[in-house]
């Protein structure tokens, strides 16, 4: 397999999927976790192909390597988890065959027509990968603590600066917060986990914050680089919190959210996470699979998980270099067909059904 790395130290653990390292390699189904191999007549094209991108999917890239490797030998993919827009950037310059974002390309900063200009045809953003966005903390002996949005948005614009706040305690009747300090960490590179994260803040405080974009916009805190880089220095500080993927917050204290659906808050798990992702809509034209995420951030079924984003591959719809197109189109069949692993969310039937037809109409 090969993933490449930037930056902190990546935990290879991170979401409880091993690296599998031995290239083309018949074992890679079990090694990697439950991974499913497709048949071997996809195999076509280009044999290493290159991408960059989001940070948040980098465990489930790492099956979905090993079920590419596993299905066609002498094939791989060198993926680098630069962040959401390192690979946006990498892919509008050339640089890669596709892109790895957590948001689809953004009309307002001319990524669709630029992207638009480096197929020589429309690029498509296709959803591979679902995964909740967990807000984890560090409070030692303090656990399942709670937020509604309207909190949490005070908490992450610097508002509400202490553990034992009245606005935290209102939601945690019984537990022991403790009077320390309130440290918010974010993510200092631009990073779709963000813009997600912001979008969540915005719309369950009906508009109170205000921060936008990849970029971190709450104006407190301090930065740390990539996944990697704000968990790790939630693990070090206590009194921390931050927002980072599932899949990276397995080992650490995860909050519990009071949604929009009733007043029980909602614990992160793959049944919570599975009914958001139920119910998300595609606003995308053809085979663009863009989504209407708004569902998510105020969900109406009850025990919806409501932090949620998308990782799209960004792909061109007609390549250039037909090699490029035939890998591309084999790389992604086997990803369709894998397992993401832990911390992600499986693809619902229906949805991956669009999916694989999109797919199979990239030439």
């Amino acid at each position: 397999m090969k993933l490449k790395r930037s930056g902190a130290a990546v935990s290879l653990l991170a979401a409880g999927a091993l690296l599998v390292s031995a290239c083309g390699s018949d074992n890679n189904t079990n090694s990697a976790g439950g991974a499913s191999t497709v048949d071997a007549k996809i195999c076509a094209g280009k044999q290493k192909l290159a991408a960059s991108g989001s940070s948040a999917q980098k465990n489930a890239m790492e099956r979905f390597i090993a079920n590419y490797e596993a299905s066609c030998s002498g094939y791989t993919l060198d993926y680098n988890p630069t962040g959401s827009g390192q690979g946006v950037s990498d892919f509008l310059a050339g640089l890669t065959d596709f892109a790895g974002s957590d948001s689809p390309l953004n009309a307002d900063k001319g990524e669709i027509e630029k992207a638009k200009a480096r197929c020589g045809s429309d690029a498509w953003n296709l959803p591979t990968v679902f995964g909740p966005i967990a807000v984890a903390y560090n409070l030692p002996g303090v656990e399942g603590v709670a937020f509604d949005g309207p909190t949490l948005a005070k908490i992450f614009k610097g508002e509400i600066t202490k553990w034992n706040d009245p606005a935290i305690a209102a939601l945690n009747s019984g537990k022991n917060l403790p009077d320390k300090p309130i440290v918010v960490v974010f993510r200092s590179d631009e990073s779709g986990t963000t813009d997600n994260f912001q979008k969540y803040l915005a719309a369950a405080s009906d508009g109170a914050y205000t921060g936008k974009g990849k970029a971190f916009g709450g104006g407190v805190g301090e930065g740390a680089d990539k996944s990697d880089g704000v968990k790790s220095a939630v693990s070090s500080t206590e009194g921390a919190i931050s927002y980072m993927e599932w899949s990276f917050a397995k080992d650490l204290n995860v909050a519990k959210i009071v949604t929009s659906a009733g007043p029980d808050a909602v614990e992160l798990s793959k049944e919570s996470a599975a009914k958001a992702v139920d119910s998300v809509k595609i606003k995308g034209e053809g085979n663009d699979l863009v989504l209407d995420t708004s569902s998510f951030y105020k969900p109406t079924t009850a025990g919806a998980y409501p932090i949620m984003l998308a990782t799209y591959e960004i792909v061109c719809s007609k390549y250039a270099d037909a090699n490029v197109a035939k890998a591309v189109k084999a790389f992604l069949t086997a990803a369709a067909a894998g397992d993401p692993g832990d911390g992600y969310v499986a693809l619902p039937e229906a949805f991956k059904a669009k999916l694989e037809a999109a797919i199979a109409a990239i030439s």
